[in-house]
């Protein structure tokens, strides 16, 4: 089952953290919300449930870095 860790505003921030969480080993999908294919929308990032607690903890520390 997936689970969505997070709403990004666009594409651009959505791939930017779906790298981070990649890099770490963990699987992710994308799912736009709203305009679709523009970059425009909102974009859910998805990741199996059983990782959605690692994957809070690497977004909350990208996030607040800086």
């Amino acid at each position: 089952m997936w689970k969505v860790v997070y709403i990004a505003p666009n594409f651009e921030a959505a791939e930017h953290l779906k790298n981070l969480l990649e890099n770490e080993g963990l699987l992710v999908t994308l799912r736009g919300l709203g305009t679709e294919n523009s970059g425009q929308g909102a974009v859910e990032m998805l990741v199996p449930a059983s990782e959605a607690e690692e994957a809070y903890e690497i977004i909350n520390s990208s996030l607040s870095y800086g």
